[in-house]
């Protein structure tokens, strides 16, 4: 894909664009922007600005180390719009490369959640509204939706999933009305891959895909999307074998289940071996 001739001038850059890694593969670069497709016009119209004030405040913080926690800043048109058609932009972060740490992006993913916690309290009503796949995975994943008609494939990976938590559901709530997974907050639901970084080591947050959910919940969807596609070894989903992690990572993989075009059956099933254990007793394979 390629932005138009009215998206680059409307985002005041050139009209030579160059291909970046990352955003699966369609994000360019043009000027000292990049611009990334397929957004929507009324969840960018309440983000990026969030993004942004967020994104300064981090780099203005007189205490900010060489290291500390980056954001790259999205950037509106010229017209003031933050989406010209479904082509967003953010400041190009020269000198970046994608992290490959699993561990690394994790705790980025941690600093992210704790500071968005503290920055957006209650959930934003746009979120409420949304329709679109994710939205409609994500209600899946969390109950408060039924399952939609599904390749039968697909359907019997959901439903395997779905067992490894005895009902109820293990994040019902609990005694005092708090869910063991934790409260919901704005957190970033595409984390692995979506992680930099900069020449001086700091990690730089870009692409934030919005869910109001628990901060483990996100955190799973990155452990699982870094084995999924970033080959990470499957022995670090035996970490979320158990109590609130099980849970969190079984909603985890039915969101993604049901996100997926083709989704491999090959490779779900040993993710639910793994999930299960049946690597870990010698029953499924290597880990």
């Amino acid at each position: 894909m390629r932005p138009s001739a009215r998206v680059l001038d409307l985002f005041a850059v050139p009209d030579a664009v160059q291909a970046l890694p990352g955003g699966h593969g369609r994000s360019v670069r043009a000027g000292d922007l990049v611009l990334s497709p397929d957004r929507d016009a009324a969840t960018q119209d309440w983000l990026s600005p969030l993004v942004a004030r967020f994104a300064v405040q981090l780099d203005q913080d007189p205490t900010r180390r060489r290291q500390d926690l980056r954001v790259a800043v999205p950037v509106p048109a010229r017209d003031g719009s933050w989406v010209v058609e479904g082509w967003a932009a953010s400041r190009y972060e020269p000198g970046t490369v994608t992290c490959r740490d699993l561990e690394v992006t994790r705790a980025a993913g941690h600093l992210l959640h704790a500071r968005l916690a503290t920055i957006v309290g209650e959930r934003p009503a746009q979120l409420a509204t949304r329709s679109d796949r994710r939205a409609v995975a994500e209600r899946v994943a969390f109950d408060e939706a039924p399952v939609p008609a599904l390749d039968p494939d697909v359907a019997d990976l959901v439903a395997r999933a779905r067992a490894l938590v005895p009902a109820p559901a293990g994040d019902r709530p609990a005694t005092g009305g708090e869910a063991p997974l934790g409260p919901a907050q704005l957190v970033h639901a595409e984390l692995a891959g979506n992680v930099l970084l900069d020449p001086a080591g700091a990690p730089v947050v870009i692409d934030l895909a919005p869910a109001w959910r628990p901060a483990r919940w996100a955190d799973a969807v990155c452990v699982l999307d870094a084995v999924l596609r970033q080959e990470a070894p499957h022995t670090v989903l035996h970490r979320w074998a158990h109590g609130p992690d099980r849970v969190a990572m079984v909603r985890a993989i039915v969101f993604r289940l049901l996100c997926a075009d083709r989704p491999a059956v090959d490779a779900w099933a040993k993710v639910l071996a793994s999930l299960a254990g049946d690597e870990a007793r010698g029953h499924g394979g290597k880990g």
